[in-house]
C-alpha cells in the first residue's frame, strides 16, 4: 500500500465532487434542512424535538452518506474507472483507502455542519457533551460511507443502487428502537435488530444525547460501529476485481 497512490485517489475523488454541486448540495445541506424542518415541525413542543433531536442528528447524516456513496460508487464501477483503476499498478487498499479518504472528509463535513446549525441555531440541547454528539455523527457518517461503498458492488444501475434504501436502511431504522424501545419489541424482532450496525449507532447517540452515560454498553456500541465500518471497507476492498485478459 502507498500513501502516494491513497493521496492521489482521494484528491481525485474530491475533485470530481467539487465537480458536482448537485451531490455536494445533498452531502452538506439537506441534513440541514431536515434537521431545520424537524426543529419547525415541533416547534410548539419543543420537549419532542430535544428528546429525538439528538439521535437524528446521526443518522441523518449517515443516511445520506449511504446514498450519496453508493450511487457514485456505482458510476465509478459502470463508467469504467475503477477497470482502468485496477489495471494500474495499484493496490486494491491503495484505491479503496483513497474513495474511504474523500469520502470520509465529506462525511466529517457534513456531521460538523449539522451539529454546528443544531446546537447554535436551533437550540438542541443534550445531557451529553455537544462534542460528543458531534464526534458520534462523524462516526455514523462514516459507517454509512462504508456501508454504500460496500452495497454498491451489487448494484448495476443507479436505479438498484437506490433500492437498497427502503431495503437495506430503513428496515434497520424501524428496528434500531428510534420509534419503539427494543425491550419492548416481539423476541424475534429483538434478535434481527441485535445483528444490526443502525442498531449499535443509535444507542450510542441515545446514550450520549438523552442520558449522558458514557458506559461499558456505550465503549461495545461505538466498538461495533468502529468493527462494521472497517468490515465494510474490507469486504469492498474484496469486490474489486483485476481482469487479467
Amino acid at each position: 500500500m502507498s500513501f502516494r497512490a491513497t493521496f492521489a485517489t482521494a484528491v481525485r475523488v474530491l475533485n470530481q465532487l467539487r465537480r458536482d454541486p448537485r451531490t455536494l448540495a445533498l452531502l452538506l445541506f439537506v441534513p440541514v434542512l431536515l434537521v431545520f424542518l424537524l426543529e419547525q415541525l415541533f416547534a410548539d413542543r419543543r420537549v419532542i424535538f430535544q428528546q429525538i433531536g439528538g439521535p437524528l442528528l446521526g443518522l441523518f447524516p449517515l443516511i445520506a452518506m449511504f446514498l450519496v456513496t453508493s450511487i457514485t460508487m456505482l458510476r465509478e464501477r459502470v463508467s469504467g474507472t475503477l477497470e482502468r483503476l485496477m489495471a494500474l499498478p495499484l493496490a486494491k487498499l491503495d484505491i479503496l483507502a483513497g474513495y474511504a479518504i474523500a469520502f470520509g472528509f465529506v462525511a466529517a463535513l457534513q456531521a460538523i455542519l449539522v451539529s454546528i446549525v443544531a446546537f447554535g441555531f436551533l437550540g438542541l440541547d443534550t445531557q451529553g457533551p455537544s462534542w460528543a454528539v458531534v464526534l458520534l455523527a462523524v462516526s455514523n457518517a462514516i459507517l454509512g460511507m462504508s456501508l454504500g461503498l460496500f452495497v454498491s458492488a451489487f448494484a448495476r444501475t443507479e436505479f438498484q443502487a437506490i433500492q437498497f434504501m427502503p431495503a437495506f436502511i430503513l428496515p434497520q431504522i424501524l428496528l434500531c428502537g428510534l420509534f419503539t424501545p427494543r425491550s419492548q419489541m416481539a423476541g424475534w424482532m429483538r434478535g434481527v435488530s441485535d445483528a444490526l450496525p443502525f442498531t449499535y449507532a443509535y444507542d450510542a447517540l441515545h446514550r450520549a444525547t438523552k442520558l449522558g452515560v458514557f458506559d461499558e454498553r456505550f465503549a461495545l456500541d461505538l466498538s461495533v460501529t468502529i468493527g462494521v465500518t472497517v468490515l465494510a471497507l474490507a469486504l469492498g476492498a474484496s469486490t474489486l476485481r483485476r481482469r487479467t485478459g
